[in-house]
């Protein structure tokens, strides 16, 4: 066994009895998946070995036919990913969760275990660059064509539905413009079409999305974002059923190798403990920090799912807690201007991640969007006077003062 469909049992104690309620997620991102080795220690045990030995030349063949419960190999699963794994499941309400060396890694695998020449793939145009590359310039290639949607008229989407589909990809809220799909409305549509639903659930994170619990088949995570949200270690996550995981996803991501490194998973680990208070108070700061900039003479307009001027406000009050920890705005002026801005801030740093304890700022037409053409820039609302301001947990009084200067003449 690989230990990702036989999880170990809760250990709350010596005896490793397990509580006869259900635990709050909370509770979960502490004590779900918790193994303790016979030294019975307090902190989750990092296990930096590349491979596992046996007792015998048969306990080796039934550890690879899964017949018995053991490890065979790290690439395939480890006992620190299993735990951070297990706890991401936990958190998540899914059967099943596998780790993986990066967020793209994640989404890559997640759609790819599932298509094959021939099939055809519906999207939300709004997303990430990379996943954009992922879907319209490298899967094209393996024969898989790419459709994608703006918005969320129904009548829309099940025209693109009509199609024999594979696989629906929805990225929402969308990096970096904010916009938000109807996960519940499209799940339904995708489902009668006989498609797989795969949501990009890194903006809103675990905390703030349930993306399962509103139809979807699998949700996936940049790992690196809010999860480590402090700037450490790359990771990834892909979460969903056991036939998916065990029918598609596994046998491709035991052959292609994007394994999460044990040290990154127990600093994962360890992150998840506090993951839902970095981003309760992140969502509080971003949506005070929102407010604040719609005052902003400088400011032409603010993305904010949490507005009720965002034109998707009612569906994200349905499908989300909070409106997220990520700002973009379009600035009042030039991209010179708008450098010079940036350029101003002093407790602000100016970087491309995001889902960070530290507050960060980008200008995604030339970073972290730069790879796209600037039509399908121009499309999706990219322009040079648009930022993404990732919110952190500093004190929102001097998120707001630091604005306030970098703003003023």
């Amino acid at each position: 066994m690989t230990h990702r469909h036989r999880p170990w049992g809760y250990q709350s104690s010596p005896e490793g009895v397990a509580p006869d309620w259900e635990l709050h997620p909370d509770t979960q991102a502490i004590r779900a998946g918790l193994a303790r080795s016979g030294f019975g220690e307090t902190g989750e045990a990092l296990y930096l070995s590349s491979g596992y030995t046996y007792e015998s030349a048969e306990q080796a063949v039934h550890s690879f036919t899964d017949e018995i419960d053991h490890f065979v190999y790290s690439r395939f699963a480890n006992p620190t990913v299993a735990m951070f794994e297990q706890r991401l499941a936990a958190i998540e309400g899914a059967e099943l969760c596998v780790g993986t060396g990066s967020g793209m890694s994640a989404m890559f695998a997640a759609v790819a275990c599932l298509v094959e020449a021939g099939d055809h793939i519906v999207a939300s145009a709004a997303m990430f660059s990379s996943c954009y590359v992922v879907l319209a310039e490298i899967l094209p290639k393996w024969g898989i064509t790419v459709e994608f949607i703006r918005g969320n008229d129904p009548d829309v989407w099940a025209k693109a539905l009509s199609k024999k589909t594979k696989v629906v990809f929805l990225e929402t809220p969308s990096n970096p413009m904010l916009e938000v799909v109807d996960i519940a409305m499209v799940s339904e549509l995708a489902h009668a079409a006989g498609a797989t639903v795969v949501v990009d659930n890194v903006m809103a994170s675990p905390i703030l999305q349930k993306p399962l619990q509103l139809g979807a088949d699998v949700v996936m995570y940049s790992a690196t974002k809010h999860i480590d949200g402090q700037g450490r270690v790359l990771g990834g996550a892909i979460l969903g059923s056991f036939d998916y995981i065990h029918g598609y996803l596994n046998p491709f991501v035991r052959h292609t190798g994007p394994t999460l490194s044990a040290f990154n998973a127990w600093v994962l680990v360890k992150s998840l403990e506090t993951l839902s208070m970095r981003v309760h108070r992140m969502n509080d700061n971003a949506q005070l920090v929102a407010e604040f900039l719609t005052s902003q003479s400088k400011i032409k307009s603010v993305n904010y799912p949490g507005l009720p001027t965002h034109p998707d406000y009612e569906i994200t009050k349905r499908q989300m807690i909070g409106g997220g920890t990520t700002i973009s705005f379009e600035f009042n002026g030039d991209m010179d201007g708008l450098f010079a801005v940036m350029d101003k801030l002093k407790v602000i740093d100016i970087s491309n991640n995001l889902g960070d304890s530290k507050s960060l700022i980008t200008h995604p037409a030339s970073t972290t969007h730069r790879r796209l053409d600037p039509a399908v820039r121009a499309e999706l609302g990219i322009n040079d006077s648009v930022v993404r301001l990732s919110v952190g947990l500093e004190h929102s009084t001097d998120l707001i003062k630091d604005l306030e200067q970098a703003l003023a003449n």
